[in-house]
């Protein structure tokens, strides 16, 4: 046997953040497959795309302009309507409360695919100096909704141009309240899925992407199985018995006992869970008290699980239970906890990310499909792929060189518009060819 020196430590480290830092090819993943969609077909995608790039771009900086709330996008979908009825789509407006639903039946047998935009803003102020800043004061485009709206209405203007020879029906989701109900209420997927999304014509695939600034422009991102984090929330209250601050011996003070619940809840994903199924449990808000001198009758701890594992919040929510019913008990005190399901792992179908690579790669270079590291951010596109296969990428929209590096839910971010046109281009590309290879 040969023996291995072993690096030195600061060797290892260094080795170590490399290996983190550095994206794995999405193709290292997956057997490479041949594209079914005719080259012929690509090449007009890809010219369509160059062509519509400018007024697409204007498109995003209108809707970047004029943001809208969760639920509120009436401007925005009234936009997407008249444009995709222009474009020859049966309209439905209205899904969801704001959504709008646009299908186009190709000139060709074939399936029926599903394609999302969402459309919402959040409440943030613009704090970047650029010619289409935000015009509605505090509400701001800070993740991407207005390039994904964009991206959608080229993809559609693309296929309808190609319609003669499209073996299938496109059906465009532009979906509201992806950020979540302001007032609190169900995301904006359920809400069209409620109003009947997936009725006749029921798609059997459903594609959608997210623009993400850590990704160059001219790259992809993709990844098979996990991609983005289930998100659900907790709130536990810990009730003791309100006295005097100068005698908490005759009350049962609830602050140190949510101290020790606070710290003990981290070594459920430190201690408790496999490390290779990444998990998050963390405490948002803490209230409680009403005056100096006065022992709290009771502390709420607000906060969120996240969890790549589409069992780990069930296991989590137990392993909390334990751990409250153990510290509560010991100091006399009791607990209620409310645990709210939020939107469930973004999985996308192994097989359906598999043979759609070889599209991305089509587009940007096999070297520039880059396969990040799952998310634990959430996105309720996942409970699209509940009901059908579903494939959701990542759009590099990032440009160190512009100084375009802002995290998405920001002040500053801000996209490389350059990244619409391979927006357009991977999105009609990775459909089409799934249209064609499954009318084969």
């Amino acid at each position: 046997m040969t023996s291995l020196r072993r690096p030195s430590r600061a060797t290892r480290v260094c080795l170590l953040t490399a290996l983190l830092m550095t994206f794995v090819p999405a193709a290292a993943l997956a057997q490479s497959a041949p594209l079914a969609v005719p080259d012929a077909v690509r090449a007009e995608i890809d010219r369509l795309a160059a062509e519509l790039h400018p007024a697409i771009t204007d498109v995003r900086r209108d809707i970047h302009m004029h943001p809208e709330l969760g639920f509120r996008e009436t401007r925005t979908a009234a936009l997407v309507a008249e444009r995709l009825k222009a474009l020859g789509y049966e309209v439905r407006t209205g899904v969801g409360v704001t959504g709008v639903v646009g299908v186009l039946k190709g000139g060709k047998p074939g399936p029926v695919v599903g394609i999302r935009a969402d459309m919402d803003a959040l409440p943030i102020p613009e704090l970047i100096d650029v010619p289409y800043k935000s015009t509605v004061p505090n509400v701001k485009h800070a993740c991407g909704h207005d390039a994904h709206t964009a991206v959608g209405l080229g993809v559609a203007e693309i296929f309808s141009r190609m319609r003669a020879e499209l073996p299938g029906t496109i059906k465009m989701f532009f979906q509201p309240a992806e950020e979540g109900d302001p007032d609190g209420g169900r995301t904006g997927a359920l809400r069209m899925i409620d109003d009947g999304l997936f009725d006749a014509p029921s798609p059997v695939a459903v594609f959608g992407l997210h623009v993400m600034p850590t990704i160059e422009v001219g790259q992809l991102g993709a990844n098979i199985g996990p991609a983005m984090a289930s998100a659900d929330r907790y709130t536990i209250t810990i009730k003791g018995q309100k006295t005097h601050g100068a005698y908490p011996h005759t009350g049962v003070d609830p602050v140190p006992i949510a101290a020790q619940v606070i710290m003990a809840l981290q070594t459920i994903p430190s201690r408790q869970i496999d490390a290779q199924k990444p998990t998050v449990v963390s405490v948002g808000i803490v209230q409680g008290g009403n005056r100096f001198n006065i022992i709290a009758d009771e502390v709420s701890l607000t906060g969120t699980v996240r969890s790549l594992d589409t069992e780990g919040p069930s296991i989590v929510k137990g392993k909390m239970d334990a751990i409250l019913k153990g510290i509560t008990s010991s100091f006399g005190a009791t607990y209620t906890m409310q645990y709210e399901e939020g939107a469930p792992v973004t999985y996308n179908d192994p097989a359906l990310a598999r043979a759609s690579l070889p599209a991305l790669e089509a587009v940007v270079g096999a070297e520039h499909v880059v396969a990040p590291p799952p998310q634990m951010g959430a996105e309720d596109f996942a409970y699209f792929q509940q009901r059908v296969p579903g494939f959701y990428y990542f759009l590099g929209v990032g440009n160190s060189v512009k100084g375009i590096t802002a995290m998405i839910h920001t002040e500053h971010f801000d996209i490389d518009e350059a990244a619409l046109e391979v927006g357009m281009r991977a999105m009609a590309t990775v459909v089409a060819d799934y249209l064609y290879r499954d009318s084969r």
